[in-house]
């Protein structure tokens, strides 16, 4: 019996991960789990750096676009499609490439969802009405007392990361990165961990000039499209809000789009240290040739 694979391609935004899974899709004739949370909606394009269609076209991809800004979609759900899928593809070919910069969604695929405890409805009620009440800093000043840890490592401006770390810590009276990694999900298959990476002026210049470049192929004319709807969580991410702001005429254009800037490389960072927390993973620069990458992998039935 064959072993499967699953081969996942890690690292921060903007650093070349698309292109190094076509190369290895076609390599080794597999097909493509996207694991980048913000890719999933079919809505959101530009913004959101989605493979043109010349990508799309040069290896079969999945869960691009599969799902509407209006419809509710989260990492547990993510994990059991995504699961479904790896079983069907593995019947066909023992290789698999998984790529994308949401590292919580990529944990779910490779190690699953870690065993959180119950929350009372009234907690999460009272953390969202004092998030609109006091303002998000509240929330981040008891995260930090209560879990440092977590404090330092999730995306503590993003509300709901954050005020899913606070109600578990809430409930529970333990920190909420006690609760993870305790298991491991049984995997029919093994993962080969590659990250890529790059200087980080190199990659803040990266940074820069892909938004430089969604502004020029229309990031601003579908924000406007998306602006009735700027309150659903999926458009709460990067390259939105900022131009929502614009937009409300609370920013000029050009502060938006250094703020889209800032907060994009802020993103990268944050990636960075959660990626950097697998020690199997074996990094290469950007710039490494495909050979090396494949040597490196070494696949053995």
């Amino acid at each position: 019996m064959k072993q499967n694979y699953l081969i996942s391609i890690v690292g921060p935004t903007a650093i070349g991960k698309t292109a190094l899974s076509i190369q290895l899709a076609q390599h080794y004739n597999a097909e493509i789990i996207s694991c980048d949370s913000r890719q999933f909606f079919k809505e959101m394009t530009i913004g959101t750096a989605v493979p043109d269609k010349e990508e799309l076209a040069a290896a079969p991809h999945h869960f691009i676009q599969h799902q509407s800004i209006f419809e509710g979609y989260n990492v547990g759900t993510f994990e059991r499609d995504a699961i479904e899928k790896l079983d069907q593809l593995f019947t066909k070919n023992n290789v698999v490439i998984i790529v994308g910069g949401s590292g919580l969604y990529v944990n779910a695929v490779v190690n699953g969802l870690d065993d959180f405890p119950t929350v009372a409805p009234e907690i999460r009620t009272t953390l969202t009405e004092r998030l609109a009440t006091n303002g998000i800093a509240d929330l981040q000043q008891q995260l930090k007392t209560l879990d440092p840890i977590s404090y330092s490592k999730i995306a503590i401006d993003n509300p709901q990361r954050l005020s899913r770390a606070l109600e578990i810590c809430i409930a529970s009276g333990k920190p909420y990165s006690s609760f993870l990694n305790i298991k491991k999900n049984s995997r029919n298959f093994k993962t080969i961990s590659l990250g890529l990476t790059a200087d980080r002026p190199l990659l803040y210049d990266r940074i820069n000039l892909r938004v430089d470049m969604m502004l020029k192929n229309g990031l601003l004319d579908e924000v406007i499209s998306l602006l009735p709807h700027k309150d659903l969580n999926a458009l709460n991410t990067v390259g939105y809000k900022e131009l929502f702001n614009y937009l409300d005429d609370e920013w000029t254009l050009d502060f938006a789009i250094s703020e889209i800037k800032k907060n994009t490389r802020r993103f990268a960072k944050r990636q960075m240290t959660w990626f950097k927390r697998n020690p199997e993973t074996m990094w290469f620069d950007y710039k490494t040739p495909f050979s090396e990458i494949i040597k490196a992998i070494s696949l053995k039935n």
